[in-house]
């Protein structure tokens, strides 16, 4: 057995909390997804740093909040050029150092496949960033068989054609893009090495355009056309989890594997899901019991269903209400595979090997949000306050009105998850409490970009 585990992060797009068996769902079915909670433990208190796609994904990597990368807002319009030609445009910026560019001088063998969101231009790209291997999109989303962005304000937009290998172009025109995902890392799982591994595997489902092969769709004939795509998308992600578990256990990799599974972000309420501009026709997934949806600071929108499975090292069923978030990944790899992290290096996230190995408390006693310049959040125990929480029926992309009155809501989240009771006249002392932490914080927020 290596010496050191192989780290595996699996992550997927726009996944409701609701949506998986194993955290509730009665509709769709993840037997593989459900059988990985079995082996380690399900964490029912684990958040996005960011209710939209690139800055939680920038805090995923680098183990910092999203504005302390330089990635504060989602990267929208973004389109990578054919024949890998430079893009002046925003993205991770080569200054940050991921948990692939950490992992890398340690041995690992690094790869990537599937969804990278986090900058177009050559020094932004994943090969920059520690990446030994990359297959993949770079820009927001891609039809799921052509791979081309047709989405950024689609009807008056030139598509773009966006699946690269390293910096190469490359063409699988038919070929449905979950499962290309899951082939891509099998083969790396395969080639075998007697190196340790970090595989990064940011599957792109269940984000829009809703596409899925007839074979998924047709284990779903009694749900309505719009819950039947979604659930037989979830389906393929479910059967690549699976064949990628199975994989590792065939290589005699799986028992020194940890595993990471999450999701970027809350179930999406964007009119491009369908691409017809209808408001009421499509709601994406479903968040259980929670309020809000992607773009919002309520719990629909960062609260993400989240799976650690490590055999040996991680107990099996368990079951953790303890508070963690993705930037906690970072650290808690590093602590498992016995690396110490430069002291130059500024986390926010902690390590939580100790919560899912030995049952100690979360490391957090504070977790903070932002997101478009006017949405606030901060969780310190079971209370959670939001600032101009956005719970309507748009994505959450579009600006506040700025002379609407700010409102505060004060929920405790062990009594209220769904956070419908405001709480905050009935404790003030609390609430201003909250509030300065929270504004004090936010001072150090750089200017949104325009």
């Amino acid at each position: 057995m290596k010496k050191q585990p192989n780290l595996v992060v699996i992550y997927t797009d726009d996944l409701g909390y609701g949506d998986l068996g194993c955290f509730g769902s009665d509709s769709i079915s993840t037997p593989h997804l459900d059988a990985l909670a079995n082996s380690g433990v399900r964490c029912t208190n684990w958040y996005s740093n960011s209710p939209v796609c690139s800055p939680s994904r920038a805090s995923l990597l680098t183990g910092r909040y999203p504005h302390k990368t330089g990635v504060s807002r989602v990267l929208a319009g973004q389109r990578a050029k054919p024949g890998g030609s430079k893009q002046s445009t925003p993205g991770l910026p080569p200054s940050e150092q991921t948990i692939a560019s950490l992992l890398k001088p340690h041995g690992y063998r690094t790869a990537m496949f599937g969804k990278w969101h986090l900058g177009v231009a050559d020094e932004c790209r994943p090969n920059a960033h520690g990446f030994d291997e990359f297959f993949g999109f770079l820009a927001g989303c891609v039809d799921y068989y052509s791979h081309i962005y047709y989405h950024g304000g689609w009807r008056g937009i030139n598509p773009t054609h966006d699946l690269w290998h390293n910096e190469r172009e490359v063409w699988y025109n038919g070929r449905y893009f979950t499962e290309l995902v899951t082939e891509k890392a099998v083969d790396f799982i395969e080639r075998g090495s007697d190196q340790p591994f970090f595989l990064y595997v940011p599957y792109s489902a269940p984000h829009y355009p809703m596409h899925a092969p007839k074979s998924y769709v047709d284990r779903y004939p009694d749900l309505p056309p719009d819950r039947r795509i979604m659930a037989a998308m979830i389906s393929a992600l479910d059967d690549g989890v699976g064949t990628i578990v199975k994989a590792l256990k065939a290589a005699g990799e799986y028992d020194n594997t940890m595993i990471f599974f999450s999701s970027d972000n809350g179930p999406s309420r964007e009119t491009r899901n369908w691409l017809d501009g209808n408001e009421d026709h499509y709601y994406g997934g479903t968040a259980g019991v929670f309020r809000g949806h992607k773009g919002s600071v309520y719990e629909a929108g960062i609260r993400e269903p989240t799976i650690m499975s490590f055999p040996g090292r991680i107990p099996e069923g368990q079951t953790s209400n303890d508070v963690g978030a993705m930037f906690d990944v970072l650290p808690t790899f590093l602590d498992f595979a016995g690396i110490e992290p430069p002291e130059d290096l500024h986390l926010d996230g902690k390590s939580i090997v100790k919560t899912v190995t030995e049952g100690a408390e979360s490391p957090h006693h504070q977790i903070f949000w932002e997101y478009a310049a006017s949405q606030l959040a901060i969780r310190q125990g079971n209370w959670k306050l939001t600032v101009n929480g956005r719970d309507d029926n748009k994505s959450g992309l579009q600006p506040r009105d700025p002379d609407l009155p700010e409102v505060v809501h004060l929920s405790d989240l062990e009594a209220d998850p769904g956070e419908r009771t405001n709480l905050a006249e009935q404790n003030p002392e609390l609430t201003n409490q909250l509030l300065a932490d929270l504004r004090s914080w936010a001072e150090q927020l750089s200017p949104t970009p325009s």
